[in-house]
């Protein structure tokens, strides 16, 4: 399973997901839905927005989780 890094991300920039949705132009609620693990696709241009203002690689933003 791939899960989606930005709470920790955020909490160590102490930052909110109004602060990303502000500085990226992305919606509340596809943020909401990654930092809430409900998201099941993300697209490039998500990805380069995040890792851009995050300043971190995809590979800090997203993990592969061995399924249980």
């Amino acid at each position: 399973m791939i899960v989606c890094n930005l709470p920790v991300l955020l909490a160590e920039r102490r930052m909110k997901v109004a602060d990303v949705a502000r500085a990226t132009g992305m919606s509340k609620t596809t943020l909401h839905k990654l930092y809430n693990g409900q998201s099941t696709r993300i697209d490039f241009e998500t990805l380069e927005k995040l890792c851009v203002l995050l300043n971190v690689d995809v590979g800090d933003l997203l993990k592969f989780k061995p399924d249980e």
